[in-house]
């Protein structure tokens, strides 16, 4: 039987050896690279998804930056001053910035960014929520005046978790963050090539030449200077990754995003082409679930399904067999980091015994209703984590209707808080970075205030949140933390799934690439 890796293999040897008059030296100024996913949506305000975030990044640009010790620096502002006991902040932009139209970037453009971002965001809610007034009493100067002091300014404003806090012309900002932008104007070091857009298959970039990247400085993720090395990127989607692999392979494309961890072996004997993982906190997955409607409306039945998931199956559905790439059991809070818990993990250890797990869904309330489950089926990761999601929820006994979408219609549909046969939904798979889920502020996910798709709404969540962004001290931090995971697993805002680390693959004459998220500046080639 041809599996997976004898078809790359021979793939690849057939593109090498027998079409060579489609294998070219890659341009010197273009760097193709192989997006996870179809980017669906341009604006990642109004699409959290990484792919948008991504795109984000080339785009626009942020006010702080962020390296890969997590650490803050500023980055379109020169710096900033903090007056009346912590309570007055003054923010100065950088001289010469400018939008991609021409225009400067002026102080009224980033307080508009910042309120439209804010209605999106965890952390940027705690900031609105501690501020008394944002405004641009001049055109360099973003004033906060706060209600009390906010410590977490610049790493709010700064951080890579989504959503970002991405600066945008204040014509676009003031689009409702509910609705997506008209055009996609930035200031970031690239443009986005509208016209050559081609949906499910192409996106373009080219340098901008009015960028103006920070002086001095080391270049470390998204903080220090951004110097970019080629006047175009191309994403091209692939329609599956073995076929994104073997195109590396072939010298076909540079850089592919996330490669099949079962190809690992085949790739790795190739001097041509080298893997890595950048982003060592790796992926956190979920499989959410719709608290409005039936089953899990019921919080008897959403603690009893959490006898039925297995992490372990999902995450070799995901990552293969190699522990070295996964991680379970997982919490609510990403694994080796400061706010990682053990506590209420052992319901996840030892098999799962679905006996059980069916008779207490009975007793619990559960009568057989039908569980919509959206599965994105052209991703690589959540495709595997759809199918053991259902093969979960069916073993436990529930009604399962398995539905297969491509990514961006999941996105869409996610929104619809109408019953399930009217177009909503009962429970979505997810994978979210590491960095997501690294404290109260940024996890967007464990928010109480029913935000996010799956409206979960807890005034007690929310007040410990909120209690946790008001001290400083770390000992008391962890604490907060181990309390909203022990609330987590009275309430189940979602089922967290367990965490993999991803590995890219690119061509061996690319140099300078950064560690975290996939980022455009400083790769050379050669």
């Amino acid at each position: 039987m041809l599996n997976r890796r004898h078809f790359i293999a021979g793939t690849a040897a057939t593109t090498l050896v027998s079409r060579p008059a489609l294998v070219r030296a890659a341009s010197a100024t273009t760097l193709r690279f192989v997006p996870v996913i179809d980017l669906a949506f341009t604006d990642p305000i109004y699409a959290t998804a990484q792919v948008s975030r991504t795109h984000g990044f080339m785009v626009f640009d942020t006010l702080y930056g962020m390296n890969t010790k997590l650490e803050i620096s500023p980055q379109m502002v020169e710096g900033h001053t903090v007056e009346n006991d912590g309570k007055l902040w003054n923010l100065t932009l950088r001289d010469g910035l400018l939008w991609h139209d021409g225009e400067k970037v002026l102080a009224r453009d980033c307080v508009a960014s910042i309120r439209r971002w804010a209605k999106r965001d965890a952390a940027g809610d705690a900031l609105m929520q501690a501020t008394d007034e944002l405004s641009a009493p001049n055109d360099r100067t973003i004033r906060f005046r706060l209600k009390a002091p906010f410590p977490y300014l610049p790493y709010a404003l700064g951080k890579v978790s989504a959503p970002v806090c991405f600066m945008m012309p204040e014509r676009l900002a003031n689009t409702d963050p509910f609705k997506l932008i008209p055009e996609v104007v930035g200031s970031g070091p690239f443009r986005y090539k509208a016209d050559e857009r081609v949906p499910g298959a192409r996106n373009v970039y080219s340098r901008f030449e009015g960028y103006k990247p920070r002086e001095g400085g080391t270049p470390d993720w998204t903080s220090g200077p951004k110097l970019v090395n080629f006047d175009r990127v191309e994403w091209t989607t692939m329609p599956d990754a073995a076929t994104g692999t073997s195109a590396v392979q072939a010298g076909e494309q540079d850089w592919q995003e996330a490669m099949p961890h079962d190809l690992l072996p085949i790739v790795q004997r190739s001097k041509a082409v080298r893997t890595a993982v950048l982003d060592p906190l790796g992926f956190t997955c979920q499989m959410r679930v719709n608290h409005l409607l039936p089953p899990f409306d019921n919080p008897a039945i959403r603690r009893a399904m959490l006898g039925a998931i297995d992490q372990e199956a999902f995450m070799i559905a995901v990552a293969g067999d190699d522990p070295a790439f996964r991680q379970s059991p997982l919490g609510y809070f990403t694994p080796g980091t400061p706010m990682g818990s053990d506590i209420g993990l052992d319901v996840f250890r030892g098999p799962r015994d679905y006996d059980k797990v069916k008779r207490d869904l009975k007793a619990a309330g559960y009568a057989g209703e039908k569980v919509v489950l959206l599965v994105p089926a052209d991703s690589l990761a959540q495709k595997p984590l759809g199918d053991i999601a259902a093969d979960v929820m069916k073993q436990a006994g529930m009604n399962v209707e398995y539905t297969a979408l491509d990514f961006g219609s999941v996105l869409k549909r996610r929104t619809n808080k109408g019953p399930a046969d009217q177009g909503g939904w009962n429970a979505f798979v997810g994978n979210w970075q590491g960095m997501d889920w690294l404290n109260p502020l940024v996890h967007s996910t464990l928010r109480g205030d029913g935000a996010f798709p799956g409206w979960y709404v807890s005034p007690k969540m929310e007040a410990l949140r909120t209690q946790w962004t008001g001290v400083a001290d770390l000992a008391e931090q962890v604490r907060i933390s181990s309390e909203m995971q022990k609330l987590a697993f009275e309430e189940v805002p979602y089922y967290p799934i367990g965490q993999y680390k991803q590995p890219t693959l690119f061509r061996s004459d690319l140099t300078g690439m950064m560690n975290g998220t996939p980022v455009f500046w400083n790769v050379k080639r050669g």
